[in-house]
């Protein structure tokens, strides 16, 4: 059966155009109600009965019969074998695509993650001491499909910043091990390894248990349930973000080939039916192109039915007046993924403050970058890179303050400190500046 995808056609133009585009951007963050008391009693339950819990669980929603929660650790050997296994092709592209994740992130560290102070006039020091997370645990989804890209893109920084401790937990429906997801971890430096998923492996990796170790901060995508228990954990652990679903904007100025256009919407719209693919374009007969091609090309791909749904409750081409207005729309959408498909692509970037990554070119493929262009693919969605950033080193790390003040210096400072404190009537910390005082 042959599947149609419409999505909704809006022009800047017209007097309802911001209410149109407002309803079609909303998207509920809002978890079911039934999800948040599971998780909520899975939690508890793993709080309170560590392995055992966890077993069970992993037992009951991922059709396993493990003894123990030792026996679903994936050991180094395994993971190195399951690295050998690949055929070269596979091999080469997983070893190319980290060695550029990596040099991205390690140029990361260079620009942003190191320590620095300065002595002021009085010798007092000032400065800041910046240090890695002691271990962090990665959430790697492995239900409906498998992801060795994104062990790299939360392993690797991590790694770079001098996480001692990796841990990864991914889930093994019925047993079934992804071999390039296992060769992943071992190209990304996973300390540890464990056959677990679901909000019991967040609340394994949030509380600790007998076998799977406390962690600093959980990261890394997946379902509703992992979701819920990232927020439900956040505050015991630190976590990246709550990711929504997929997102691509294209701001296009007709140069690109219409036919590139569509298959990049339909990179993000492959993903599930809450994705949501925009177009944005001041020509009108490109837009009607771009949607040919759509009509065209659909039914050539295998997720066709899931593109078709994303693309028609979701989706939008959107006709702006000028290529300025489309970079304001853009800022006001605030993509996860925003392409440049215009054959000056640095004439509009300043123009544009709001956006996970920026792709620009006709060449830059928005699949480019969450595969193997080095950036990271994590990244914010639903308006909230209007204040978030990607996932990176600088989220594996934190930053201390280093102050030493000199003699010279606690004269100065004492004073306006006692005099603060006394204002705000805490008697104690304007004694403490004034004993510093000569007499």
């Amino acid at each position: 059966m042959p599947f149609t995808a419409r999505p909704l056609r809006l022009s800047t133009a017209d007097s309802g155009f911001d209410a149109a585009l407002q309803q079609r951007l909303h998207w509920s963050a809002d978890t079911d109600a039934g999800i948040e008391q599971a998780v909520a009693d899975i939690l508890r339950d793993v709080q309170q009965r560590g392995d055992a819990a966890v077993l069970e669980y992993t037992n009951r929603f991922d059709a396993m019969q493990a003894a123990s929660i030792p026996d679903l650790e994936l050991k180094p050997a395994e993971l190195k074998s399951a690295f050998d296994s690949l055929v070269a092709a596979q091999r080469h592209a997983l070893e190319a695509a980290a060695e550029r994740v990596r040099s991205y992130h390690v140029a990361q560290r260079k620009a942003s993650g190191e320590s620095w102070s300065y002595r002021d006039a009085d010798g007092t020091l000032l400065g800041q001491k910046v240090t890695p997370l002691d271990r962090v645990g990665i959430y790697v989804p492995g239900g409906k499909a498998a992801y060795p890209s994104s062990v790299l893109m939360n392993a690797i920084p991590a790694q770079v910043a001098g996480v001692a401790e990796i841990i990864m937990v991914v889930p093994t429906p019925r047993g079934e091990k992804n071999p390039l997801v296992l060769a992943a971890a071992h190209v990304a430096g996973v300390t540890r390894a464990f056959t677990i998923g679901g909000a019991q492996a967040v609340g394994a990796l949030a509380y600790g248990t007998q076998t799977v170790p406390r962690v600093d901060k959980v990261t890394g995508p997946g379902n509703a349930y992992v979701a819920s228990a990232k927020r439900r954990v956040f505050g015991q652990v630190g976590i990246d973000m709550i990711a929504g679903p997929s997102e691509i904007l294209v701001l296009a100025d007709g140069s690109t080939p219409p036919d590139w256009v569509a298959m990049d919407l339909f990179s993000q719209a492959e993903h599930d039916e809450l994705a949501q693919s925009i177009l944005l374009c001041p020509d009108a007969g490109y837009i009607a192109q771009v949607q040919s091609a759509i009509d065209r090309m659909l039914d050539e791909m295998p997720r066709a039915e899931i593109i078709a749904k994303s693309l028609t409750g979701r989706g939008a081409l959107i006709q702006t007046r000028s290529m300025e207005e489309a970079c304001e729309i853009s800022n006001r959408i605030a993509p996860e993924h925003l392409e440049i498909a215009s054959h000056e692509p640095h004439r509009w970037e300043p123009l544009l403050r709001h956006a996970g990554a920026i792709f620009l070119g006709a060449f830059t493929s928005e699949s480019l970058g969450d595969y193997c262009a080095g950036p990271n693919h994590v990244l914010p969605t639903s308006t909230t890179a209007r204040f978030s950033s990607p996932l990176g080193v600088y989220d594996f790390q934190k930053r201390s303050s280093i102050i030493e003040v000199s003699e010279a210096g606690a004269q100065k400072l004492g004073a306006i400190a006692a005099e603060l404190a006394y204002g705000e009537g805490l008697q104690a910390h304007a004694r403490a500046a004034e004993l510093r005082l000569k007499r």
